[in-house]
């Protein structure tokens, strides 16, 4: 399973954003355009319609045999057989969710400092998340994160790592000699009028085309 993870095109949703009616219509155009990983961040909803949603998204992700990671709700990735979960320094500590979702599923952790994403990669992290790298509005309390940490974290750990927060195309290609494995993008495609497109156009400025 993990073995086959692409990290190139990373999209993280978020419904308020969203140009479609539906997620599951946002996803799949993401998709389409060339998305390889999806993770999906509901951070208003309850948990049984957290659950509801998260059946319907992997319906489309199985379609197209991409990943499925949930954001931080470590029960709802068991819950819907997701590929994995990603969780950030203020959820359940790495080490622990390692063992509730064992050794087969993702496991990617956020880390703004080479001492956190070191530890996270101790503590089984599959991939860390690395940001806020620019000023981001879909998350307000990221610390911000200069890109000579980011470079200095990618020499340090042997783990895949992801770039996020405020990645767009006027930014994207500062980050295409990092050494990073892919970029993690919100409203850049999901809040686009055209998703497909949007997520072409980035994975060409990243260096990568679908």
């Amino acid at each position: 399973m993990k073995s086959k993870i692409d990290y190139t095109l990373y999209l993280v949703t978020d419904r308020e954003l969203m140009s479609t009616k539906t997620l599951e219509e946002a996803v799949e155009q993401a998709i389409l355009g060339g998305c390889t990983l999806v993770q999906l961040r509901e951070k208003t909803a309850s948990s049984r319609e957290f659950y509801q949603t998260a059946l319907k998204v992997k319906a489309i992700t199985d379609k197209y045999k991409v990943s499925l990671i949930i954001n931080d709700r470590v029960d709802i990735a068991l819950a819907i057989g997701a590929d994995g979960v990603h969780v950030g320094q203020s959820d359940l500590p790495a080490a622990v969710v390692r063992k509730i979702i064992g050794k087969d599923r993702i496991l990617g952790v956020s880390a703004e400092s080479v001492e956190k994403a070191l530890e996270a990669q101790r503590d089984g992290a599959d991939y860390i998340g690395v940001g806020a790298l620019f000023t981001t509005s879909t998350k307000t309390d990221a610390k911000a994160v200069s890109i000579e940490t980011l470079m200095t974290i990618t020499k340090e750990i042997s783990i895949p790592v992801v770039g996020i927060g405020g990645i767009n195309a006027q930014n994207a290609a500062k980050l295409k000699n990092t050494g990073i494995s892919g970029i993690a993008v919100v409203s850049a495609i999901i809040a686009q009028k055209d998703i497909k497109l949007s997520a072409k156009k980035m994975l060409e400025i990243f260096g990568k085309k679908a």
